[in-house]
């Protein structure tokens, strides 16, 4: 394939992760203020932070299944366009249920991430396709903009005048999208449905890489929507100062993802995950000192690892199911997502019944020792190495034939 349209197609999938991940994550900049404004509890307040991941996980097998029979330029357009109404929805809300319903509705945009997935690895061979999804990943720093932005807008113009430009920005994208994109010329026949569920029944590979991503992901996606509220709350920040730290936080894992890509490309993405899980097991310990410079160190740390972890865990995914990428990062992304909605809640609880959030980051660093010890039992064992690179082999000289 050209390596021009390539590139341009990593392009157009990369920025519309970007603008989806933004419109995914407008609540949790303004989540103090909401629980201010509304005069929420904890447990309200760190549901309405969660609720835009639960339909962002869910949904992204389907949408990735979608995207493997139809294409990911019309499933990713048609996934813009649907987020617009209730992004508009969310700057017209005065209630808590109505802004539940518009904060579960936007978590649509979270699917955007398996669409991207299966739409880009299609276009470069599989000893690029680390480095090429590893660049789609930075797809991340939506979230960073969401966090620097939202606050920003809401300072000037109010935090409504905010979402309805994430709207409108979003509308934009999305015509423009579906005007340049183009899926790449692989000639692939549709498949059952029966068929693409096979491979997650009877490929036990696909939901221990599920787990990973569970906790790198996962981790991801639950810090940079929870730290805003816990830098409030912690140190006494305002959401300005609290945005701008977590949006440093996002762009560091943001640009550690290709770093991951890259490094798996050349030493194997098993091999990088030894350093995540064990980088991040041991930083995630500083979060739970109550004292900004631990702390930072600890989230900073746990950034860099997790995510160079999302793009090791992207390598292996069209490695070894090359003919199922979209249904198998469809998988793996709602567990990703997933690991992103229960920890906010489960972190709500433990500060209301321990008065601390402490046991939450405790667990987060047993999570990552448990994924050590699955990825060297799974995956560095030397005949499980064997084995899978040489089923992998195989499935690329069918999907070749």
């Amino acid at each position: 394939m050209n390596n021009r349209d390539a590139t341009k197609a990593l392009f157009f999938s990369t920025l519309s992760f970007t603008v989806a991940f933004a419109v995914w994550g407008m609540i949790a900049p303004m989540a103090k203020t909401f629980q201010t404004e509304l005069g929420l509890s904890e447990t309200q307040t760190w549901t309405l932070i969660a609720i835009p991941v639960i339909l962002g996980s869910i949904m992204r097998l389907p949408m990735g299944m979608l995207t493997d029979r139809y294409g990911g330029r019309l499933v990713m357009g048609a996934l813009l366009l649907f987020v617009v109404p209730p992004a508009l929805l969310l700057s017209f809300a005065t209630s808590y249920g109505v802004m539940l319903l518009g904060g579960f509705l936007v978590g649509m945009a979270g699917t955007s991430f398996s669409i991207g997935i299966a739409f880009s690895s299609k276009w470069f061979s599989p000893e690029k396709q680390g480095t090429a999804l590893g660049v789609y990943g930075m797809g991340n720093i939506g979230q960073s903009v969401a966090l620097f932005c939202v606050p920003l807008i809401a300072a000037h113009w109010g935090w409504r005048a905010g979402y309805r430009v994430f709207a409108l920005a979003t509308l934009a994208w999305a015509i423009i999208y579906l005007l340049g994109a183009r899926n790449a010329p692989v000639k692939t026949m549709p498949r059952p449905l029966g068929e693409m569920l096979n491979v997650l029944v009877h490929q036990p590979l696909a939901w221990l890489l599920s787990l990973f991503y569970f906790v790198t992901f996962g981790g991801f996606v639950a810090l940079s929507i929870g730290l805003p509220k816990l830098l409030q709350d912690l140190f006494q920040l305002t959401r300005e100062d609290a945005g701008m730290r977590v949006a440093g936080f996002v762009l560091l894992a943001t640009l550690a993802r290709p770093l991951g890509g890259w490094l798996s490309d050349r030493i194997g993405g098993a091999k990088v995950l030894v350093g995540v899980f064990l980088g991040a097991g041991t930083l995630a310990l500083g979060l739970a000192f109550e004292h900004i410079v631990p702390f930072t160190v600890g989230a900073l740390g746990v950034a860099f690892f997790i995510g160079t972890g999302n793009g090791a865990v992207f390598k292996l995914v069209p490695q070894y199911f090359p003919n199922d990428t979209g249904t198998v990062a469809g998988l793996v992304g709602a567990m990703g997502g997933l690991g992103g909605f229960f920890p906010p809640l489960v972190l709500g609880l433990i500060k209301t019944y321990t008065g601390s959030y402490n046991l939450g980051f405790y667990l987060l660093s047993s999570f990552c020792q448990l994924c050590l010890a699955a990825n060297y039992l799974a995956l560095l064992s030397s005949d499980q190495v064997a084995h899978q690179e040489a089923k992998a082999a195989l499935k690329r000289e069918a999907s070749s034939t």
